[in-house]
């Protein structure tokens, strides 16, 4: 069996999770109601995704005489992945996010930290094409394997441009002026958790895909710790409000000020994201540690 190459994953599962509902995200205003239930454009996305990868899979097992086990194993990353995405996103965590800014920021972690890696490292590209007929499949196969589909996708891979491109977008929509913006207007928000998602999607495929070099992927992702752990410190430390919505409540959920809130969102950007970042670094430099030989020091 001949595998295409993963060259639209990224875009593909961006549009086909979040896209729809990047029209419609949450009202991320101080006056948003409780939570009523998942918005029916943002669970119709993940609902296709899953039903396209599932028709996918079905079809793909069936041929496959063998590595059914490894395909197994992606599919359980792959739900896992897609069930994480719709607890942050279509759960009453989500309707929380506008009234606390560690909650929104929990969501973020959630999108960034566990639903994307875990939905690269399912590599699930290969399984939805099957869902498609065969002349569509072998259309978009070949799409993946053109010089444009190729080339763009090594570009936008690439290991530091990936890392230089998660950051800027956590740090350019982290500024007051945007993130004001992204709780006030639903296509501003929807922006803002497709940067996130894209961004981190293009960011976990250079650091776990097949052609990583594992010290390149080790520095980005200290690097990245560095660059997250810096952004969470300095929301850690300020003992004033950023962002005026949050502001304006006076008094956010579970008690909180609005500066504690604060506070309480940087260290989780700070300690929990920076030391993730950090784990999967060491995991992979781990094998690699272990096989390199030990010389042993002259005798005197």
């Amino acid at each position: 069996m001949r595998r295409a190459r993963p060259v639209p994953a990224a875009a593909l599962l961006a549009s086909a999770l979040l896209a729809p509902a990047a029209a419609v995200a949450h009202t991320a205003t101080p006056a948003a109601r409780g939570w009523a239930g998942p918005e029916p454009w943002m669970l119709l996305p993940m609902l296709t995704a899953a039903g396209v990868y599932a028709l996918g899979y079905v079809r793909l097992r069936r041929r496959s005489e063998h590595g059914r086990t490894e395909l197994a194993q992606r599919a359980q990353r792959f739900a896992l992945g897609l069930t994480v995405l719709a607890g942050a996103t279509l759960s009453p965590l989500h309707a929380l996010g506008a009234r606390s800014f560690t909650a929104h920021m929990a969501e973020h972690e959630l999108i960034m930290l566990a639903a994307a890696p875990l939905l690269v490292w399912s590599r699930p590209l290969g399984v939805m094409l099957w869902a498609f007929p065969a002349g569509a499949r072998q259309g978009l196969a070949a799409v993946g394997r053109s010089p444009g589909g190729s080339g763009t996708w090594r570009t936008l891979t690439d290991p530091w441009l990936a890392t230089a491109l998660q950051s800027a977008a956590l740090w350019i929509w982290h500024l007051p002026s945007l993130f004001d913006r992204a709780l006030g207007g639903e296509g501003w928000h929807g922006a803002q958790h497709l940067a996130f998602f894209v961004t981190a999607l293009l960011f976990w495929s250079a650091m776990l895909g097949p052609r990583r070099n594992v010290w390149v992927s080790a520095a980005c992702l200290f690097a990245t710790s560095m660059a997250t752990g810096a952004l969470g410190a300095f929301m850690a430390l300020s003992e004033s409000p950023w962002y005026q919505p949050y502001a304006a409540l006076g008094l956010a959920a579970f008690g909180l000020s609005p500066a504690e809130d604060q506070q309480l969102a940087g260290v989780l950007m700070w300690v929990p994201g920076g030391l993730f970042h950090d784990l999967v670094a060491i995991a992979l430099l781990a094998p690699q540690l272990r096989n390199t030989p030990v010389r042993e020091a002259p005798d005197a």
